[in-house]
């Protein structure tokens, strides 16, 4: 890097928000299961502590060292349904407290991987924890949870589809005196990858390595100072180009903190993921992007457009400059998590079915969504059916992490605090899906599926 290039990377970290998201370390559990429950939570909690007991001082000495921002230090795990399956008739809930003692001995922020992966069908141990969800993330402060309910392909499994619409809305009621908290820590997916490092969707794939460092890089503010600096008068082409540069240079820097947490840990490097994860923070949005583009406010006609060009030229700037691009990978809009999204549903600009619109071509899907209380369990169901079909057809990753907001309708706010943010209660159609999804079965793969 040439002077020019050292200087302008500092700008970015000192006025235009540039950070590592994460530093995610994931752990395998394969080998902590085993019959006796007790003795099973007792290895969970012993292997997570060998493993991470460096991973916080290692983030906090690379960021001095370097400068570089590190704002989170995190955990994934394996499937803990994976974990539990061998423990048939025992409570996983044992496991979710070991998981949340594990991390506030190791001093991380998130430990993710509470979860199950259903696409096909329910396996042992499934069943057990999606049940237990509400009271694990009611129970415990740091555990974060999350079920694959589909995938290009198996197809959608609409028997989990409905349960987790009962358990999204059961969620928010059992955190109902902590702003409904719980739900903000639950992820529905479909095509989940196995190596994301941000919460609350990571966990540690069955494909994984024993230990892996993956970090999740984050630079909103540096693409939309980049067009508001650069992108007078030039042409959508153009602005594509000017965000691949862009892309280009916050992934160099990940890939730089990625191998130095590596190499530091003796841990093998994983994936950067390098998706535009935004805050509340002023100059931090994904929206103002969109809005620097040209649109007068995010959820205006062309918004899905704009979110096509930004996530693709993220990912060609990104595999541009690192080889081990994984994870998400792209643009995330979650609402209460961004600024200029607060500002947009606020004013009725932003709607849920133009977001709906916007998942097709972003990297996740529903995210940080504040619906009303009053929401049944199955429209939950037909609003995550709905996203899962997105993901489905298109082979790409989709979520729904959506809120219920206990007592609250349309317009009212909740407050969840820091990287989760604030924002509206958003008017959802309250038109019942429920006969659509109380039929059940198996929404079969398409055609996309036979690859082979």
């Amino acid at each position: 890097m040439n002077t020019n290039e050292i200087l302008e990377t500092i700008n970015m970290i000192d006025n235009e928000n540039l950070d590592v998201r994460t530093i995610t370390m994931g752990i395998s559990l394969l080998d902590c299961a085993g019959p006796d429950p007790d003795a099973a939570a007792t290895k969970v909690y012993d292997k997570i502590c060998r493993y991470a007991q460096d991973l916080v001082k290692t983030g906090e000495d690379i960021s001095r060292q370097y400068g570089i921002p590190i704002i989170n230090k995190r955990i994934s795990v394996t499937p803990v349904a994976m974990v539990a399956g061998a423990c048939p008739g025992a409570s996983p809930l044992r496991f979710a407290k070991a998981l949340d003692k594990a991390a506030h001995t190791v001093g991380v922020n998130f430990i993710g991987g509470y979860s199950a992966l259903v696409q096909k069908g329910f396996g042992p141990g499934d069943y057990a924890l999606m049940e237990s969800i509400p009271q694990a993330l009611s129970e415990t402060e740091l555990v974060c949870s999350s079920v694959n309910i589909g995938s290009t392909k198996a197809g959608i499994n609409m028997d989990a589809v409905a349960k987790m619409g009962k358990i999204v809305k059961r969620t928010a009621e059992f955190t109902a005196d902590r702003e409904c908290i719980g739900a903000a820590k639950l992820v529905v997916f479909c095509n989940a990858p196995e190596d994301n490092p941000f919460m609350a969707g990571a966990f540690h794939g069955p494909g994984e390595p024993d230990c892996v460092i993956n970090v999740g890089v984050s630079g909103p503010g540096v693409v939309r100072a980049a067009i508001e600096k650069e992108g007078g008068g030039r042409s959508l082409a153009e602005i594509a180009e000017l965000i691949k540069r862009t892309a280009f240079k916050i992934t160099r820097m990940g890939q730089l903190v990625a191998q130095e947490a590596s190499r530091r840990l003796n841990v093998p490097f994983g994936i950067v993921d390098l998706s535009l994860a935004p805050t509340p923070a002023i100059g931090d949005s994904v929206a103002h992007i969109l809005e620097g583009m040209g649109l007068e406010q995010c959820g205006a006609f062309g918004t899905t457009a704009a979110l096509a060009l930004l996530n693709d030229a993220v990912k060609k700037g990104g595999v541009m400059a690192s080889s081990s691009v994984g994870g998400l990978s792209g643009a995330f809009i979650p609402v209460t998590e961004d600024a200029g999204m607060i500002d947009a549903a606020r004013s009725g600009c932003l709607t849920l079915n133009k977001l709906e619109a916007m998942t097709a071509v972003c990297s996740v899907g529903l995210d940080m969504i504040v619906i009303p209380g009053d929401v049944t369990p199955e429209i939950i169901s037909g609003i995550i059916a709905d996203e899962a079909a997105i993901g489905m057809v298109n082979s790409k990753t989709t979520a729904v992490r959506v809120i219920p907001a206990v007592g609250k309708s349309a317009g009212e706010e909740l407050d969840f605090g820091g990287l989760l943010g604030r924002g509206p209660v958003m008017p959802v159609n309250m038109a019942s899906p429920a006969e659509f999804i109380s039929r059940g079965g198996r929404i079969p793969a398409p055609l996309q599926s036979l690859k082979n």
